[in-house]
């Protein structure tokens, strides 16, 4: 049990994926850690939803800024749509209130300048949630490396085959979409449901700021009738050089986990990063497999207001991988696939429809292994990428 008075915290979108923020708050606040203040939903969540928590109910309202002042909370989580973020996050700094921000922080560079800038000269702490970063997993990873046990570091890969039905699309007015009315919104695989590959594999490369990248090359497909990439890979030059390719889809024919591969000159290392596992492969040695622990974010924003305890995930960790969301979103738009280049299938539940890329599993595993580009894998169905220099 904490000795310590519970961080007070209020939590914004606790429907969705924000029903993880929930049962993590409230596990937390089981521990003595946390006190859920305040929920904020466009509809107050019934009973049921809060069942599980015991004694005084949140209070509920669908004014964030109201919420914070009749609250008197100390934190926000935020996990609102992504173009809400920024005027959620500025809400909160401009009254002090500490923030774990859901990943992508927001849909612009410009936006995630001007949140860090409020940020800083608010003086509150900000955790951004790439939850992949908490995982002990990324310095036993990186002092491999550091040790020399694969030898010269080559480059870095990546690879996410996920399957998603149309319905998934259809979860929220802004799923599948690049901007709504004038708006940015970039909800495309590579900055959303599979973002977590994207800043690992910066992180793993010793490039999460945003000084770190050179260059990026962007393929942005889409097999479903969307907007945004579903199918997608990007190339980000390091300023050290170092090429991080990262290759994803949602029209996997099975799906997998999704890890980041740190290619040496005398071996290699894969990280699945969902599951904290390593396999470290090298000359003269046999395969060497770990899981690791993982910190919570939340948990260590409370580690860090009570204790100063070192940010895990502050916005300037997230600089690269907002240079990548910014290249998405200015690179050309999607090239929407042939109809012969998917085949549609029921989903597995429901009445659901996915779209499966035809030889897109082989094609995403080989990218991250040879730090190549679609179109240079010749794909059929891949044609030569946008480049752009931040």
């Amino acid at each position: 049990m904490s000795t310590t008075t519970p961080l007070s915290v209020v939590l914004a979108g606790a429907r969705g994926h924000g029903r993880r923020h929930l049962a993590n708050i409230r596990r937390l606040q089981h521990q003595g850690l946390v006190r859920l203040a305040g929920i904020c939903e466009l509809s107050p969540l019934t009973d049921a939803e809060l069942d599980a928590f015991a004694g005084e109910m949140p209070e509920q309202s669908s004014d964030f800024a109201a919420l914070l002042d009749s609250t008197g909370a100390a934190a926000a989580v935020i996990c609102t749509p992504i173009p809400t973020h920024i005027a959620l996050a500025l809400t909160a700094a401009g009254r002090g209130v500490h923030l774990l921000l859901e990943k992508p922080p927001a849909a612009t560079w410009a936006d995630h300048a001007r949140m860090t800038d409020g940020v800083r000269e608010a003086g509150i702490a900000c955790q951004v949630g790439f939850q992949s970063l908490g995982s002990h997993a990324v310095p036993a990873v990186k002092e491999l490396v550091r040790s020399g046990a694969i030898g010269t570091v080559r480059g870095i890969g990546a690879a996410g085959a996920w399957v998603r039905d149309d319905a998934y699309f259809r979860r929220a007015p802004w799923a599948g979409r690049r901007r709504m009315g004038g708006t940015d919104v970039v909800d495309g695989a590579l900055t959303n449901p599979l973002a977590h590959a994207v800043a690992t594999a910066l992180e793993l490369a010793g490039a999460g700021a945003a000084e770190d990248v050179a260059s990026i090359e962007t393929e942005l497909f889409r097999a479903h009738d969307i907007e945004s990439d579903d199918t997608s890979c990007v190339r980000v030059t390091t300023a050290e050089g170092l090429p991080v390719t990262v290759a994803v889809t949602l029209c996997a024919e099975e799906a997998g986990e999704p890890y980041v591969i740190v290619h040496g000159d005398r071996g290699r290392i894969t990280f699945w990063y969902k599951q904290d596992r390593v396999l470290v492969q090298r000359a003269g040695h046999g395969p060497e497999e770990a899981v690791h622990g993982r910190t919570d974010l939340l948990e260590n924003l409370v580690d860090h207001l009570a204790r100063d305890t070192p940010l895990l995930v502050p916005p300037e960790r997230a600089g690269a991988f907002m240079r990548v969301l910014e290249a998405v979103r200015t690179a050309p738009e999607p090239a929407a696939l042939p109809s012969d280049a998917w085949r549609a299938e029921p989903s597995g539940t429901g009445d659901g429809v996915r779209r499966v890329v035809h030889g897109v599993d082989q094609a995403v595993a080989t990218a991250a292994d040879t730090l190549a580009l679609f179109s240079e894998l010749g794909a059929p169905w891949a044609r030569t990428g946008q480049v752009s220099t931040p």
